[in-house]
């Protein structure tokens, strides 16, 4: 359903960031490394992509990319200050000229609450040349659709804020 826009998504972001020179680094929880597949199915994408980690688990986001265990007690896993976490400690681990993304949500169909309920996402960006951002959106469909959606944003969010020079 969105495999082509997510593909012309991440061939422009490709295409800008290699112009650019910077360097993305991805950290996803529900998408599960969805996000740097679809980056490295472009021919031209280790130029850009510097790695990801998946970190499904509350464990591997504290040990990976250093998320406070107490950002996870107080707010959760799927929460704006964590996926900001997460995308802080993913940048922390490379040098100038960086972007690090984070996704991290609940594709469902089990694990949602009336708080937080399946289709809720979280998202980082974080950037030596800007402040880390936070978004959260409520998507909606079945578990793929969902992780799909959660891509998309992802790769339209790199593409609109001010991360070139």
């Amino acid at each position: 359903m969105y495999d082509k826009q997510i593909n012309d998504l991440s061939n422009q972001v490709i295409d800008i960031f290699k112009q650019n020179k910077i360097k993305l680094i991805t950290i996803e929880s529900c998408t599960g490394g969805m996000l740097s597949s679809y980056l490295t199915n472009i021919s031209g994408s280790s130029s850009v992509l510097e790695g990801g980690f998946v970190t499904y688990s509350n464990e591997m986001k504290i040990h990976s990319v250093g998320v406070d265990k107490d950002i996870l007690q107080k707010f959760g896993a799927v929460s704006v200050e964590t996926a900001q976490a997460m995308a802080d400690g993913g940048l922390k681990l490379f040098s100038k000229d960086h972007v690090a993304i984070s996704i991290t949500g609940i594709a469902g169909p089990e694990g949602g609450t009336p708080q937080k309920p399946v289709g809720t996402v979280c998202f980082g960006l974080a950037s030596t040349r800007l402040k880390t951002i936070t978004k959260k959106m409520q998507f909606r469909g079945d578990r793929n659709q969902i992780r799909q959606q959660a891509v998309k944003f992802s790769l339209e969010l790199l593409l609109n804020k001010n991360l070139c020079p």
